[in-house]
């Protein structure tokens, strides 16, 4: 379902699922690639599938103003790729905000389990 221009907000607690999402992601748009958490590189680029991917990590940040500091920003509105953003929550407060947002929570049940919820339309 998702879009070229999508930005895709993900948030949750440590190892709840955010870049196995991605892999699969990744993997489901017909990409190659193999994803991998860009936690230390704060972004890495999937191309080869429907569309590229701007796979972006903002764990190391701590706010809307360091992700323009980064250099960040043109992830924001993607255009003809899509953006899927780990730690999300962190750039609480981005000023406009990406204008097709799209946020997926990723939370504990239990050891096995995760409850996953979203604002995806149609879905």
């Amino acid at each position: 379902a998702a879009q070229a221009g999508w930005v895709i907000g993900l948030g949750g607690d440590l190892g709840a699922g955010k870049t196995a999402f991605v892999r699969g992601f990744v993997r489901g748009v017909g990409c190659g690639a193999r994803a991998h958490s860009p936690t230390f590189a704060l972004l890495h680029e999937y191309r080869g599938g429907r569309w590229p991917i701007f796979h972006l990590d903002l764990y190391r940040l701590g706010s809307a103003d360091e992700v323009y500091s980064a250099g960040l920003d043109s992830c924001l509105n993607p255009g003809e790729a899509v953006s899927v953003i780990e730690w999300f929550s962190r750039a609480d407060g981005l000023n406009p905000p990406p204008p097709s947002l799209h946020r997926i929570a990723f939370r504990w049940v239990d050891e096995s389990t995760r409850e996953i919820t979203h604002d995806l339309p149609g879905l």
